[in-house]
């Protein structure tokens, strides 16, 4: 063998991702509103894109089965093939799309379809104009303000920091006092004063202090109410007659000391300082009509783009020089590429959502117990997809019908075996059975987990114990000891 060097020629295959194929996956896993700030994005980069007409509409199909479309985004996968097809900046008015909602179409079916505020008669959102929410350490803050000043300001300023969102203080007052150099008296009287400010019950060390401070506020701390506080194991274990001989008190007086319990707030915090709830808004519609199920984008949500061809015919007209044509000529494919993943993407979510559709028909007319077990491989299949993809298209995105708002990922579900031994049961279609059989018990006859295996398997699903104590757990249920505890102290008040 020669150790000389040379030059040797080689064919070989591989896979490369182009940016327009990355960019055309990442579009597949954004939801409508996030797609929003990218085409925003890419409208300030390309001076040849325009934003597109917002009354005209998204793909909508009626019924289950989907036309053919000329190319899949799987297929722009294999080929990398998109620069050189037509550009898709074409006028939708023509076509069928006819609906921003479900609530836009005449019929009784499209009622129950969450409003949307488009169209002509576009409601004000009024949340828009809604100011920042008062933090609980602001509002804190504010009142020592008004009641403390110099060392005892800055002591109030140290504890309140320490209190968390609930409003139960975190820290030990032996630590507070080293960390700023003062006494551990100075501390304690700074965090009276803090115990005494609104939300009542703040500054706590724990539940009972909480809901001790609330009941002095409320003048119902006597001796009674305080062997109360001081026992809430008791209470927690449903140990009623030991508590009464505690608090030596008689049966309705003991009844009428736990609704004024009830009546305390265990986390007084809460009311501030949490973190402004997410508005969900749907990126898919599914509505039954006289035709079948009619699914269609949010188009409400959802941004268009078109290219300006008018402007590029005037730029590719004037002087120019190499890297001027070239530049220009990078907008161009830039916008039309990005035009065909956007109609690509709304395809793809259309397609796998009327898929969803069909595998879980019983699902939408008959609720949730009649959901089915469901993979993403099992809709790739019947779509003709990868399965990467559908679980990209299924990430982050809801879907709204009339049984309410849902993550696609939510019908995609495990399943257990029938006890006929015939198709599989959704896991989520086992649990709301166990939710109503719990909710239907009587304070005198608690459904046991066995006595449950027994009740799930009268009605057809092979379930072992294990799996429904686990169940149980996930939508938060306790035992059936902790469950018979509660009614006893439901019975009791």
């Amino acid at each position: 063998m020669s150790l000389a060097p040379r030059l040797d020629v080689r064919q070989s295959q591989s896979l490369v991702m182009t940016p327009q194929l990355q960019q055309a996956i990442k579009l597949l896993a954004l939801s409508n509103l996030e797609l929003e700030g990218f085409v925003s994005s890419e409208l300030d980069k390309n001076p040849l894109l325009d934003a597109g007409d917002q009354e005209r509409e998204a793909p909508v199909e009626d019924g289950p089965d989907l036309p053919d479309e000329p190319v899949t985004a799987d297929a722009l996968l294999e080929t990398g093939d998109a620069i050189a097809d037509a550009p898709l900046d074409a006028d939708y008015v023509a076509e069928t799309f006819h609906h921003d909602s479900p609530a836009d179409a005449p019929g009784p079916s499209r009622d129950s379809g969450p409003a949307t505020g488009g169209g002509d008669g576009e409601a004000i959102d009024f949340d828009s104009f809604a100011g920042p929410e008062l933090s609980l350490h602001d509002h804190l803050m504010t009142q020592a303000g008004e009641v403390l000043s110099g060392a005892a300001l800055v002591i109030a300023g140290e504890i309140i920091d320490r209190i968390d969102e609930a409003g139960y203080l975190s820290a030990e007052l032996d630590g507070v006092a080293r960390r700023l150099g003062t006494d551990l008296d100075a501390v304690e009287q700074v965090l009276a004063v803090v115990q005494s400010f609104d939300p009542s019950g703040v500054g706590a060390r724990d539940l009972a202090e909480c809901i001790a401070i609330q009941a002095r506020e409320a003048d119902r701390y006597d001796p009674a109410m305080a062997a109360l506080i001081a026992n809430l194991d008791l209470l927690a274990r449903g140990e009623i007659p030991r508590l009464r001989r505690i608090c030596g008190v008689d049966e309705e007086d003991m009844a009428d000391m736990i609704r004024e319990l009830r009546g305390y707030d265990p986390k007084p915090g809460l009311k501030f300082g949490s973190d402004e709830s997410t508005v969900i808004v749907p990126d898919i519609f599914i509505a039954e009509t006289v035709k079948g199920w009619a699914i269609e984008l949010n188009a409400a949500t959802l941004p268009r783009v078109l290219v300006n061809r008018a402007y590029y015919a005037e730029l590719s007209g004037g002087p120019q020089d190499k890297a001027s044509r070239a530049w220009l000529s990078d907008c161009l494919a830039s916008a039309n590429w990005l035009i065909k993943a956007l109609d690509q993407r709304a395809r793809t979510i259309v397609k796998v959502a009327t898929e969803i559709v069909k595998q879980q028909e019983a699902f939408f007319r008959q609720g949730v117990e009649h959901l089915r077990p469901l993979t993403l491989r099992t809709v790739a299949e019947a779509i003709g997809m990868h399965e990467s993809t559908v679980s990209r298209v299924t990430s982050n995105k809801y879907l709204s019908c009339a049984r309410g708002t849902f993550e696609l990922k939510y019908f995609f579900t495990s399943g257990i075996q029938a006890a006929d031994g015939g198709e599989n049961i959704s896991a989520e279609a086992v649990k709301s059975h166990i939710a109503k059989l719990i909710a239907a018990e009587s304070a005198k006859d608690i459904l046991s987990d066995d006595k449950l295996v027994e009740l799930l398997t009268a009605k057809g699903f092979d379930i072992a114990r294990r799996t429904v104590a686990k169940y149980r757990e996930a939508m938060g249920i306790g035992s059936s000891v902790q469950r018979r505890r509660q009614k006893a102290i439901g019975n009791a008040a």
